[in-house]
This record gives structure tokens, C-alpha cells and sequence, in this order.
């Protein structure tokens, strides 16, 4: 699986599209009691908000006791789904202009808002381009918690060894054999940069998947659809414990 390759998946989300600090998101809400002052950040791949796979994602979260929020960092201009089923889409283009610079600041603006609405506490998953954001916001002591399933975008080593020497945030990691963008002689260099993480280090391994696995795999496939609940089911334990 490519970096925009991968399934839509059937279902029908019940959260709610709201503005917050100036930027479009997609909010799960628990329906039972939940802590007001700590949010779940879901960063998504390069479909974006609009993809209802990311959606269903973000339900799933809040219905297992997280105010879950999607926000739209990719400026209303996400790869379109239809590209997952070869559309031809120049990506080279599309990445030009949705680096760090293009997307951190609308990140920013929605944690800041947040902040200024009671939120003290935060914690983030990433999938696919999402990753890269974790590791920054990490880096940056924005989040309490962090997740990442399939990460893209990120340099190894440099990355990990940076994330351990200025990051507090325990961090899980969703990998998978088949990963051209974390590559299974990644997955040991990080395990061994990671040992010893005070804050706390996992890395889960899905046998046979390939990237993009927990949130655009082949549910029709058993053994990625297991995968991709395992995946899902790890993140919420995490966040359950640190966040």
C-alpha cells in the first residue's frame, strides 16, 4: 500500500463539523461523562478531514470515553479519495504545498483555542502523514500522550534520537511488515534508541499488512481488518493509561 493507495470504509460518523480557532474539525464527543480539560488530537493521512474512514476513527475514539478532535491542517486541500483507487494525482505537487510551514500553524491555532477554552491536557494519534506531527508535538511538549500507526515523513534515526532527548510524552508506535516509509531495519533502530525511555515506549507489529493498514486497510481481508481493530484497540489502551 502507497502513500495513496487504501479502501473507504462503510459507516456513517456521528460527530459534528465545528470551527475551532479559526480551522474546520471534525469533534467526537463522548455521550457519557468525560474529563473537559483533556482532548484527543486524531492527524490524519493526506485524505484528510473529508475521508470517512479518519471520521469513523474519531467516533470509535470518543465512544471509548475521549472528546476527540479532527482538525483540517491540510488547508481544505486533501488528496481526494478517489486517488486511492489510481485516479491519476500528481502528489509531487500536492506535498509541495503541505509541508510543516503550510500545515503546523492551523494545528497551532486549534490547540491554542482550545487551551483558551480549558484544555490542559493533550494527547495525539497519527496516521501515515499524521506521524510527523506526533513526533513534533511531542518534541515540543504540546502532548501528554502520543500515538502513531504506519508514521511517514520521518527521518531515521534522527527523529527517534531527537524525540527521546526533548520529548516527555510516552510514545506507541503501529508498524507493520510491509512499510516502504517505516521500513521493518527502522523498526529495530528505533527500539534500540528507544530503550530505557523513561516516559514509556511500545511498538506494536502487525505481521503481513502494509502501510496504511489502520486506517484505509482492506477490511474484507480478516487479517487486516484484525489488524487494523488490534491497532485501534492498543492506541485507546495507551491513551487509557497516560493520557
Amino acid at each position: 500500500m502507497s502513500f495513496s493507495s487504501g479502501v473507504t470504509h462503510d459507516g456513517t460518523p456521528e460527530g459534528k463539523i465545528e470551527t475551532i480557532g479559526g480551522v474546520e474539525c471534525y469533534v467526537g464527543t463522548p455521550t457519557a461523562d468525560f474529563p473537559k480539560d483533556k482532548v484527543l488530537l486524531l492527524l490524519t493521512d493526506i485524505f484528510g478531514l473529508t475521508l470517512v474512514n479518519s471520521q469513523l476513527l474519531v467516533d470509535d475514539f470518543a465512544k471509548n470515553g475521549f472528546k476527540t478532535i479532527l482538525p483540517d491542517y491540510l488547508h481544505g486541500d486533501p488528496v481526494p479519495a478517489d486517488a486511492m483507487i489510481g485516479t491519476d494525482f500528481d502528489l509531487g505537487k500536492w506535498f509541495a504545498g503541505h509541508g510543516t510551514a503550510d500545515t503546523r500553524p492551523l494545528l497551532d491555532k486549534v490547540i491554542a483555542a482550545l487551551k483558551a477554552d480549558g484544555v490542559t491536557t493533550f494527547g495525539a494519534v497519527g496516521y501515515c502523514f499524521g506521524g510527523r506531527y506526533v513526533f513534533d508535538l511531542a518534541c515540543d511538549g504540546v502532548i501528554s500522550a502520543a500515538a502513531t500507526a504506519h508514521p511517514s515523513l520521518l527521518q531515521i534515526p534522527a527523529d527517534p534520537e531527537k524525540y527521546v532527548a526533548t520529548a516527555k510524552a510516552p510514545l506507541l508506535i503501529n508498524s507493520c511488515t510491509f512499510d516502504s516509509y517505516f521500513p521493518i531495519e527502522a523498526h529495530a533502530q528505533t527500539d534500540k534508541i528507544f530503550e530505557g525511555f523513561a516516559p514509556g515506549y511500545k511498538r506494536e507489529h502487525f505481521e503481513g499488512c502494509t502501510h496504511g493498514f489502520a486506517v484505509r486497510g482492506d477490511l474484507s481481508d480478516p487479517k487486516v481488518k484484525a489488524a487494523k481493530e488490534a491497532a485501534f484497540t492498543a492506541t485507546v489502551e495507551w491513551m487509557i493509561k497516560y493520557l
